[in-house]
């Protein structure tokens, strides 16, 4: 494989105890990407919590609540690097009441990978992860079926598996699937082949990151996409504006569009802060200068064809948090990209039902429900549907009395839906 050094981002998700920590944990130890010190604070707490000389599930439950449930309750996020790429990592929760910290793991991934128990199959909060994955826009799987040595590596039970994952995967419109027999525990096919699976001959599963595709999140085939996050002035006069640049390259020289005022104008030069640049690729972020005073500022968006939408209606797809169901009346705020504006559900069109993947008619949602809705917003907002654009495609709801945040929201329906 070429040095490519290219970044994949990817969240494990699944059930509880199903051993995500596990296989992460042990994904880290074997590539050697722990300190001494680290694995010495592992083995004490292991040795602690009286589980073993070595619990890997400690490497990434950091929290003193997720090693005393031997739950994992907050997104975990860790680096590694291989000599062919470098993976950030967000070991997701499984446990149904922290849903809504899965789907932020999952916001930003390339790839899922998946980690179920082969004596009990797809779970329903594994079928639940794997709706909220497709939702967010996340293409490809790869599914490490765990816990083989307790069905004595069995290629039966692994077939069985197989065939769940391979239905919902079709029904879920996942793009790629690499399906895997491991025992995390024992780093079975997690980093080396195993000898106890003579029957698979497919990758491991760091082999199998190593091969997948990457730098989904930020990339589409869709236009330039900058949300001005500041305006900067500059010494002797001038402004220049700030942001992340997503949905395709920005060069110095482009024509872009400044919306919502629809003011178009060209990229006069391009900085970051190792200096001035030809190019910035989506994922960077960058300070541009305009050859127009146009007025931009935070919450505006410059663009590039084709070019957005400037809307305060839109139908959406939402993931709903909140502990109380929702409520029309409910006074809330809406942040997108930069942007925050008071917002309404206006009405809600349907739930999903999980275990069918039907669309159900309802008067209200509850927590973890994906519902269809029409989202009215106070301001005009700058959007592309999500399945064109996961950064400008995508928003939160938020409580305008708690501040807590209710629902994570996908502009449009997804394609299974």
């Amino acid at each position: 494989m070429p040095l490519t050094q290219d970044l994949l981002r990817l969240a494990t998700i699944g059930s509880v105890d199903d051993g995500k920590s596990t296989l992460i944990g042990r994904l880290l130890v074997d590539t050697r990407q722990l300190f001494d010190d680290q694995l010495d604070a592992v083995a004490a707490a292991s040795r602690q919590r009286g589980v073993g000389d070595l619990d890997l599930s400690f490497v990434t439950d950091g929290l003193r609540a997720e090693r005393d449930q031997g739950i994992t309750i907050d997104v975990a996020y860790r680096y590694a690097a291989t000599p062919t790429r470098k993976f950030i990592i967000a070991d997701c929760p499984g446990h149904v009441q922290y849903t809504a910290n899965m789907a932020t793991g999952a916001s930003t991934a390339d790839l899922a990978l998946v980690v179920l128990d082969v004596a009990h199959g797809l779970k329903e909060q594994t079928r639940r992860h794997l709706c909220i994955a497709a939702l967010l826009g996340v293409r490809s799987l790869v599914v490490a079926v765990n816990k083989m040595d307790t069905v004595n590596w069995s290629a039966a039970a692994f077939a069985s598996v197989v065939d769940e994952v391979e239905t919902i995967a079709g029904e879920l419109a996942f793009a790629s699937l690499t399906t895997i027999p491991v025992a995390a525990l024992w780093g079975d096919n997690v980093v080396e082949p195993s000898g106890r699976s003579p029957w698979y001959t497919g990758p491991t599963v760091l082999e199998a990151l190593e091969q997948s595709d990457a730098n989904a999140w930020t990339t589409t085939d869709g236009g330039t996409r900058l949300p001005v996050q500041w305006v900067l002035r500059q010494p002797g006069g001038g402004r220049t504006y700030a942001g992340m640049v997503n949905g395709g390259a920005l060069r110095e020289g482009d024509l872009v569009t400044l919306l919502p005022a629809n003011v178009t104008t060209r990229v006069t030069a391009l900085h970051s802060p190792t200096g001035p640049l030809d190019q910035v690729d989506p994922g960077l972020s960058v300070d541009v200068a305009l050859a127009d005073d146009t007025g931009a500022g935070r919450g505006d968006m410059l663009a590039g064809n084709p070019l957005p939408t400037v809307t305060r209606e839109f139908s959406a797809t939402v993931c709903w948090f909140g502990e109380r169901p929702l409520d029309p009346a409910q006074r809330l705020r809406l942040k997108h990209t930069t942007r925050v504006t008071p917002a309404r559900v206006t009405r809600l069109e349907g739930v999903v039902d999980i275990a069918t993947l039907a669309v159900h008619e309802a008067d209200q949602l509850t927590t973890n429900d994906i519902g269809l809705v029409t989202v009215t917003t106070a301001d005009d907002l700058v959007v592309d549907d999500y399945r064109d654009n996961r950064v400008t495609g995508s928003f939160v709801l938020i409580d305008d009395v708690t501040n807590a945040t209710i629902a994570a929201g996908m502009i449009g329906h997804a394609a299974f839906l």
